[in-house]
């Protein structure tokens, strides 16, 4: 059977002897792009960040087909500095505004604020209409412009489009800007980065262009899988994140090793590729293996969202280390020793420091050894601090504070909350439905009235409408007087929007809360309802802002500790297999967690409690996002174990060759530790770029993964890995003989010296 490095050694002989071929196939991948660039978005889809088996989605349906609810509504909301909005000319305007606009096929209908009072603010200078769709608002936001381009505009109004379907187009457009400009940063920014790295400008230039075709060759890829499957649009933003990171990342390892293997080999180009593949190549493939393990976890969770970023993400990788592992080492061949061309300045260093066993890195490593117990604590204590703040995270659902201000959903959202109050386009909804038909007898809209009553009286509830709930109308009649009445009004003639609230199978009630739908008091509100019994002969549900924010939160968590016991048992065999260790996987893993709690407390401290929101631009949202914490984990799971692989690899190449724990440590760290820092950086420089985001989900993504990526690569690799390296001893290597035989891979064993062998 053939060793993993024969794979590896072939590997980079035959891309190195077919160079033009393997070049000339990824530049046809790359010219494919071309014809689909401009349009790369097109298949891909805005939200997906609900489920259909929740109760509120549950509740959703039922509306649309017992009441005949659109499932999507655009709120066109209106403003005036002459008029006030209870006036007869104000009115006027706003139905004047609508009148092409009903005519659009996919308009259901539009109540105005002339039908319905408590649509004008409570200060009468602002006012709105409910437009419904008869699409979701996921989909419906496609029709967005068409819809704003038929209002009529009016001499006294200013008009704000807003609702669903607005908020999911302004999403679109914010994405778009945010990947144009994060490109426009990291690219330049990047190739400073491998400037101070490499010396030269030849060896920098060549990563980061293998590292941009790559990330040409996944849009492409993600573009022809949207067509098949739904994806998500943040997969671009992620594709383009990790995409350049990391083929950059795994290029630059490949690279660096190949002008060790130059230098080694007097010249020889053929042979110095075949080293660094053979050698540098199998770290990549396990540490792309590490990333893909947990971003394929994302396909397990029951949103598009995140099933989407999931399948981007492994596209991600796989491109990443073809490129890296196939166009490189034929571009390096056909390069030869010119790698070393154009030296910038002061900054050429001509060798990495791969070819020495002593230097900074090594004094480092001796320094922390020789109080390994005290760094261990102090290195801990400091991912503890940063890590804290996630002690009282509120995860919530994203609303229209994601957005920048500049945009008119937003600006919509913040006007309504502040004329109107935090909850007025979240209302609780709350179905009442009778199997039988018999929701209308006296007995059944008495229970509605009185829990009607009862969700009103409540301080957390700033209104409620329902079927036997009509100002003025029902002072004196019972419920079932209240339901007669209404339908005499609308037999006459007279709206009084009792359609929108009963028909013979179901009663609603709308309960508009105080605060935002995902203040912590509409949660606790929430769990109240649904613990309500109703009578026999009833079922209820509840749906509504809040309780999406509740379900998705349940859906994305209730399936969290699964995919990430599988995501760490995985990586663990997978390291066990490549480094012929219990102990070396169990320690990675739990040094990855404390590096990823430390990156979870930022973010807390930032986004949900508002430090830097000025600096950083944006406003406090008092949550984190419900995606983050899980996205976080599976980018950064596989992301930080890519640099504890690469420093292992090293120090356990010198660990085979001389069974001294402290020489491998320091050898190790130094051969490896400029690099690992340099790769870092790399990812901390094209991620940082996201944090100009308009969208507060990517830049807090940027934020997180620059910030673990950091944290991961200083504090932990520098510092708790020499440490705990020392403190554990030759007890890092420890397998049972039994377990070294039956797994994959396994080598000679010298129970002498207790090494394997070549």
């Amino acid at each position: 059977m053939k060793t993993p490095r024969s794979v590896f050694e072939r590997l980079g002989r035959f891309s190195s002897r077919n160079r033009w071929w393997v070049i000339a196939i990824w530049g046809l991948l790359v010219i494919a792009v071309a014809p689909v660039f401009g349009s790369i978005e097109e298949p891909l889809k805005v939200g997906g960040f609900s489920t259909e088996d929740a109760e509120g989605a549950r509740a959703g349906r039922l509306l649309e087909r017992e009441l005949g609810a659109s499932p999507s509504t655009l709120v066109l909301i209106y403003t005036s500095d002459t008029l006030t909005a209870d006036s007869r000319a104000f009115q006027e305007q706003v139905t004047g505004s609508i009148e092409r606009l009903r005519r659009l096929p996919f308009v259901e209908d539009i109540l105005l604020p002339s039908a319905d009072a408590t649509l004008v603010s409570p200060d009468k200078q602002v006012a709105y209409s409910l437009v419904g769709l008869d699409l979701p608002s996921e989909e419906a936001q496609r029709y967005v412009p068409e819809a704003e381009a038929a209002i009529l505009e009016q001499p006294d109004l200013e008009i704000i489009v807003a609702g669903g379907p607005a908020f999911y187009s302004d999403i679109e457009t914010a994405s778009q800007r945010d990947l144009r400009r994060a490109e426009f940063i990291a690219l330049p920014f990047a190739l400073i980065a491998l400037i101070l790295v490499f010396g030269a400008l030849v060896a920098a230039l060549v990563p980061l262009i293998v590292g941009c075709l790559g990330v040409g060759v996944t849009l492409l890829c993600i573009h022809l899988v949207a067509h098949v499957v739904d994806m998500s649009i943040f997969a671009l933003n992620l594709a383009t994140m990790l995409g350049l990171g990391l083929a950059v990342d795994y290029c630059l390892f490949i690279t660096s090793r190949y002008r060790e293997e130059l230098a080694h080999n007097s010249g020889a180009v053929e042979g110095a590729v075949i080293a660094a593949i053979s050698r540098a190549g199998r770290a990549v493939l396990f540490s792309g293996l590490t990333v893909m393990i947990g971003l394929a976890g994302l396909t397990f969770f029951p949103l598009m969202f995140l099933r989407s970023i999931g399948v981007a993400g492994v596209i991600v990788v796989l491109v990443s280390t073809l490129a890296a592992l196939t166009l490189l080492p034929a571009v390096l061949t056909v390069i030869g020793p010119r790698i070393e061309k154009w030296p910038v300045g002061p900054l050429a260093t001509g060798l990495t420091e791969g070819t020495s066993e002593t230097g900074f890195w090594s004094r480092l490593a001796a320094a922390v050894m020789k109080h390994p117990v005290i760094v261990a604590l102090l290195t801990l204590a400091l991912l503890i601090a940063f890590g804290w703040p996630f002690t009282h995270a509120n995860i919530s659902s994203p609303d229209a504070t994601i957005l920048p201000d500049d945009l008119p959903s937003r600006q919509g959202y913040d006007l309504l909350v502040e004329r109107y109050g935090g909850g007025e386009i979240s209302p609780f909804v709350i179905v009442l439905e009778s199997p039988s038909g018999e929701i209308t007898n006296p007995g059944n809209l008495r229970f509605v009235h009185g829990l009607g009553v009862r969700i009103g009286s409540d301080s957390r509830i700033q209104r409620v409408q329902s079927a036997v709930m009509a100002p003025g109308l029902n002072d004196h009649l019972t419920p079932a007087g209240t339901v007669k009445l209404r339908q005499l009004l609308e037999g006459a003639g007279v709206k009084t929007q009792l359609g929108r609230f009963l028909s013979d199978r179901v009663a609603v009630i709308l309960a508009y809360p105080v605060a935002p739908a995902n203040d912590p008091r509409n949660k606790e509100l929430l769990g109240q309802l649904r613990e309500i019994a109703p009578p026999p002969g009833l079922d209820l549900l509840v749906g509504g802002g809040t309780a999406e924010i509740v379900d998705v939160v349940n859906a994305i968590y209730g399936d969290f500790p699964l995919v990430a016991v599988g995501i760490v048992l995985t990586t663990y065999l997978i390291l066990m297999i490549l480094f012929r260790s219990v102990l070396l996987p169990l320690k990675a893993i739990l040094m990855n967690v404390a590096s990823i709690l430390a990156s979870y407390g930022a973010l807390v401290w930032i986004f949900q409690d508002g430090h830097l929101h000025e600096l950083l631009g944006f406003t406090p949202q008092g949550f984190v996002e419900a995606s983050l914490p899980v996205l976080l984990f599976c980018v950064l799971f596989g992301l930080s174990m890519d640099y504890e692989v690469f420093l292992l690899s090293r120090i356990q190449e010198e660990w085979e060759q001389s069974g001294s724990n402290d020489r491998a440590v320091a050898v190790g760290l130094q051969r490896s530790g400029r690099i690992i820092s340099s790769a870092a950086l790399i990812v901390v420089v094209v991620t940082a770029s996201f944090v100009s985001a308009d969208v507060v989900l990517v830049k807090a993504l940027g934020l997180g993964i620059a910030l673990a990526v950091a944290l991961d690569a200083t504090i932990v690799r520098a510092l708790l890995v020499p440490a705990s390296m020392k403190l554990l001893g030759a007890a890092n290597w420890w397998m049972p003989h039994w377990l070294d035989r039956i797994l994959p891979g396994a080598k000679p064993f010298d129970h002498a010296r207790g090494l394997r062998m070549d």
